[in-house]
């Protein structure tokens, strides 16, 4: 993990991914990777492992396009109400260790936090019923309300034009790798990788960015303020 320093009084906006970042991604994990699969099996009189191969490869054909995100598109293509599962799974979505707390302590520093998602508004809607995230920050905008997802280079401008930070002075936080290599060559001031996506699965650090397990390591020690 490569070392590195913050200084909040340079820092106006605080840019956040969801899933993964915030929210734990175990419910996406298990959503897309193992209940669909189990799901579309059923219905279509295959095997577990065959389905899976089957939306896995349909996952990738799409990756990267705001398809790839959309929960009505989703449910078209697989003949499941993916949205009414979503909401049905509900009790799995929760916050990563940490995350609320973070919340916190931004608002008590001052700092404008926006959520910056991939996620199609259907999903938001979910999360936020179950979790309050929307009451915790300032805004949140998802990858349509853009038109593009965040690993893309168009995704940036727009977004800035929508939000109004300045990106020499904004902080931005993603699991992500992808979408945090578009925001660096877009000139995002300081840029961190969260490695703990998954409460169920062990931290991976990013070989290209400084990551933190926790988001509290932001706040609670390696903080230059003048």
């Amino acid at each position: 993990m490569t070392s590195f320093q913050l200084n909040w009084d340079e820092i106006d906006d605080v840019l956040l991914d969801m899933d993964g970042t915030l929210l734990d991604r175990h419910f996406d994990n298990f959503f897309f990777e193992e209940e669909l699969p189990r799901r579309y099996a059923v219905l279509h009189g295959l095997s577990f492992e065959k389905a899976r191969g089957r939306l896995m490869a349909m996952y990738r054909s799409v990756e990267g396009e705001l398809a790839w995100t959309d929960l009505h598109y989703w449910t078209g293509r697989v003949g499941i109400d993916v949205v009414a599962m979503h909401r049905e799974l509900s009790h799995m979505i929760g916050y990563l260790h940490g995350a609320e707390a973070f919340l916190g302590e931004l608002k008590q520093r001052g700092k404008r936090i926006t959520i910056i998602t991939n996620a199609h508004r259907a999903s938001v809607d979910v999360k936020t019923a179950k979790t309050g995230l929307d009451r915790r920050v300032d805004r949140i905008v998802d990858a349509f309300e853009v038109g593009y997802l965040k690993m893309r280079s168009e995704y940036w401008p727009t977004c800035q034009r929508l939000v109004g930070f300045d990106p020499k002075r904004s902080l931005y936080v993603d699991d992500d790798e992808g979408c945090l290599v578009a925001a660096e060559e877009y000139g995002l001031g300081q840029i961190i990788h969260s490695s703990k996506s998954s409460s169920q699965l062990p931290a991976v650090s990013s070989t290209k960015f400084s990551s933190i397990e926790c988001l509290l390591s932001l706040t609670n020690g390696g903080i230059a303020s003048s």
